[in-house]
């Protein structure tokens, strides 16, 4: 696995970040003392201390110490955040060497460039990752603004996908495929405990059912990529005739889970529009 020389700087220290950045140092791309991390409460920041990185209150030394940036704070934030880093982007010579990397949901390459006016060569690159990158089974989509290099994107694409899969995809798509992979972990951990709650239903101790229903998640994910098959052949392949499996299947159609399934990106996606619009 290679390795980045770079510091890696954070500005907000929240759950989505301390899923990348603590992969990163697990997976030996960076060591704790390359990361360094801002946040408005340091007592909030003890979990990064504890895997060996740096914390501070001040987002400017994030931008000055830094060499690859990621903007991991909520997208109505995101004004007060650049004008916080203003001065200290302003101050130093390097400013066309600093690569930033934006996780706020909904906000366009366009919308960062025009929080980010002050920088004449603005390096960002607009990204959606997921929580599971913390264990190395991210799925993340990015897209690069006009002034960043191939060298540039290399080292960004490095960093993702060391943590799971990642893809460059035109912008337009972000919001949708978001829909999907961003908060796609909700709706299977909500698929994961109520499949639990049914083997806890029919007897199976608790904590049995939740390893049983994961692990099965995780090998019917595995199936469909390692296979290629479309899933409605491998579901087909499941189910024999007048078997368990099509019974059940038939309840979650009566249930409404595919429909249910389908309304939640619809919905995630247009709310991510709409955060975009706020910011």
């Amino acid at each position: 696995m290679a390795k980045l020389d770079e510091r890696i700087g954070f500005i907000g220290g929240g759950n989505m970040a301390f899923a990348i950045g603590s992969g990163l140092v697990a997976r030996g791309i960076i060591k704790p003392s390359q990361v360094l991390v801002s946040g408005p409460h340091i007592e909030n920041l003890e979990k990064w201390r504890i895997i060996g990185a740096t914390t501070t209150e001040e987002n400017g030394e994030v931008v000055t110490k830094s060499d690859i940036i990621f903007l991991c704070v909520k997208p109505h934030m995101l004004t007060t955040v650049a004008s916080q880093i203003k001065s200290s982007v302003v101050a130093t010579t390097r400013e066309k060497d600093k690569v930033f990397v934006s996780v706020l949901a909904g906000v366009t390459l366009a919308q960062l460039a025009v929080s980010f006016d002050f920088m004449t060569t603005l390096k960002m690159v607009r990204t959606l990752p997921n929580t599971p990158m913390q264990v190395g089974e991210g799925c993340t989509i990015y897209s690069p603004g006009s002034y960043v290099t191939q060298h540039d994107l290399e080292k960004v694409d490095l960093l993702l996908n060391s943590l799971g899969l990642a893809q460059q995809v035109p912008e337009k798509m972000i919001n949708a495929i978001g829909a999907v992979t961003g908060c796609g972990p909700a709706y299977v951990y909500t698929v994961i405990e109520a499949l639990a709650d049914g083997g806890v239903k029919q007897g199976i101790p608790r904590q049995m059912a939740i390893q049983f229903a994961a692990q099965t998640l995780l090998g019917a994910a595995k199936t469909v990529l390692q296979t290629g098959k479309h899933p409605a052949v491998l579901r087909d392949e499941v189910c024999s005739p007048g078997g368990t499996t099509i019974h059940g299947v038939h309840e979650l159609e009566r249930g409404g889970l595919r429909n249910a399934l389908i309304n939640a990106v619809e919905k995630a996606t247009e709310r991510s529009e709409q955060l975009g619009k706020q910011s």
